[in-house]
């Protein structure tokens, strides 16, 4: 089931009926309220397609809640958006959106991002507990010790480190990481992963020192512990 939050009614049920004529099980919200409630009720959907201009409570604040409650941090969510503004995207990916798609688009268009979501997130499905020298990860509860003290990070500094962590000792370019975590086509300069990569180390500690950087490719956590 994928959920569509969107207050303009035409462009709600043009989008389920597209999903619908696709294969796909469909359902749609004008407003966080009536979505919220459904996700309480335990109907956790597949993916959830959400407008950042909402009347209430905006996409951005929906998504934040979505990615704070342990049963719904996993979704996937793709956002929708009338602005093209650098600025719109960038707050909702690293807000921790999967994607973001920028009104007006094709229904075609639509459904392949959804459906290479759907296989980027199946493919990313990781290993429940991560560990590298003093450095441990259990996934599942987003939880990150380094040197046993817990570090607070966000959602996309955890993906961040989770991606390094599970390719310990190869080396990810910066188009990797920026196409596996903000998006498959995010067009942002590869210069947000050394930003975030800057702010993870500083987290971590002296821990921080086990993310090394390739000059000129990326970045890798080394495979000796």
């Amino acid at each position: 089931m994928i959920y569509i939050v969107e207050d303009d009614a035409n462009i709600r049920e043009l989008v389920i009926y597209t999903l619908q004529s696709t294969g796909f099980d469909a359902g749609g919200y004008e407003s966080g309220i009536s979505f919220f409630k459904d996700l309480s009720a335990g109907k956790i959907p597949e993916l959830v397609l959400l407008d950042i201009m909402l009347p209430g409570e905006d996409g951005i604040s929906i998504l934040r809640k979505i990615r704070s409650n342990p049963e719904t941090k996993h979704i996937p969510v793709i956002m929708m958006t009338a602005k093209g503004a650098e600025y719109d995207k960038v707050l909702g990916l690293d807000s921790g959106a999967d994607d973001y798609i920028t009104k007006p688009f094709g229904m075609m268009e639509l459904v392949s991002r959804i459906k290479a979501v759907l296989r980027r997130v199946k493919k990313e499905e990781p290993t429940e507990e991560l560990s590298a020298g003093n450095l441990y990860i259990h996934v599942g509860k987003h939880k990150v010790l380094a040197d046993g003290e817990k570090v607070e990070l966000t959602y996309k500094e955890f993906r961040l480190l989770c991606m390094l962590m599970e390719s310990k000792g190869n080396v990810l370019t910066r188009d990797q990481l920026l196409t596996n975590i903000w998006g498959y086509d995010f067009d942002g300069e590869t210069r947000t992963v050394d930003v975030h990569i800057r702010t993870l180390r500083q987290k971590l500690g002296e821990c921080g020192s086990m993310i090394e950087t390739v000059r000129g490719i990326g970045y890798r956590i080394g495979g000796n512990e």
